[in-house]
């Protein structure tokens, strides 16, 4: 295959990617407001866990089939993702309860920042002027759209800074365990979906109960609230997997900033269904300078320079490796 050829495939398994991202995560959030709104089930944390479980199912029924291959994964890195994401879904749903809209919406676009400067700091990343300008007219736009009121307390503060470090860090690791392992996305989603559903099933209705006053085993289910529940766990699979391929083929960062193309969507599917009185100038205007810096990042970050790893310095001790550098050009021989 040439390598024309190469890269016109890459790109059509790109946008192909990010597309399921794209309509799994709008149908979950769908199903999912149907199903609180509707009929009242606002165990999250708990209907999180259904999810894990769900997903969990299906690695072994596709590794029963042989279609995932037996795979490595060190326990501790393990409970350390688990930990990492289970904050996260605990602290998104706290930060929600604790704040109002307006500061859970800002601390959520902060995650950009925090993935970046994770990237920085551990992967010794290099963003060029326009990447990080794009990135900046993304976080712009979609402020535009959704931050109204904005007022924070205290514990609000800590509760959506716990939420908005560990969702980072979380989805860091799904493209650093994928590296480091030669881990597929399903490979991973089999080593971490099982810890995942036990323990998100095991402290979730302690969770919810907290957070409703409500007992999870105390619900009127009906078969319609049933099914509901099942067609979110179906689409969940989707969801999750998408996650970890879209971080596996790019990066956290990545994910984040093309990923409010999700929160754009939201809105327009909202105004679409229950009408058009949210729709004004401003979310409008926002939503097309968010766009347009989503478009810029995509092409930006993937020029030369415009989103790299830095080199790590070349060893006194290793001739070597000075003269390759030196041969490659990224070494100046006269230095």
């Amino acid at each position: 295959m040439s390598l024309a050829s190469k890269d016109e495939n890459k790109k059509v398994i790109d946008v192909a990617a990010w597309t399921f991202n794209i309509v799994t995560s709008v149908g979950i959030i769908i199903v999912n407001k149907a199903l609180m709104a509707t009929y009242g089930f606002t165990f999250a944390t708990t209907l999180t866990g259904l999810h894990f479980a769900t997903t969990t199912l299906m690695t072994i029924i596709l590794k029963s089939l042989g279609y995932i291959q037996n795979s490595h994964l060190p326990l501790h890195e393990r409970i350390k993702f688990v930990l990492f994401a289970n904050f996260s879904i605990v602290g998104m749903n706290v930060s929600l309860m604790w704040n109002s809209v307006g500061f859970y919406q800002i601390a959520k676009l902060t995650m950009i920042p925090v993935s970046c400067l994770l990237e920085v700091v551990l992967d010794k990343v290099r963003y060029s002027r326009d990447t990080k300008l794009s990135i900046m007219l993304v976080l712009l736009g979609v402020a535009i759209c959704t931050v109204t009121d904005v007022s924070v307390n205290a514990k609000g503060f800590i509760a959506a800074s716990i939420a908005v470090w560990s969702t980072s860090l979380q989805q860091y690791y799904v493209h650093s365990l994928q590296q480091k392992y030669s881990l597929g996305s399903f490979n991973l989603l089999g080593h971490t979906a099982p810890l995942q559903a036990a323990s998100l099933l095991l402290c979730g209705p302690f969770v919810d109960y907290w957070l409703t006053g409500k007992r999870v085993d105390g619900f009127n289910y009906t078969l319609a609230s049933l099914l509901f529940i099942a067609l979110s766990c179906t689409i969940a699979i989707g969801t999750n997997l998408s996650q970890f391929i879209c971080i596996g083929r790019f990066t956290a960062v990545s994910f984040q900033v093309l990923g409010h193309m999700k929160t754009v969507l939201v809105l327009v599917l909202g105004f679409l269904f229950f009408g058009k009185e949210g729709l004004n100038l401003h979310v409008v205007l926002g939503m097309i300078i968010a766009i347009l810096g989503m478009i810029w990042y995509g092409n930006v970050s993937s020029l030369p320079g415009g989103k790299e790893r830095v080199p790590p310095p070349p060893s006194d001790n290793d001739p070597e490796e000075l003269s390759s550098l030196v041969e490659s050009g990224q070494l100046n021989e006269k230095e």
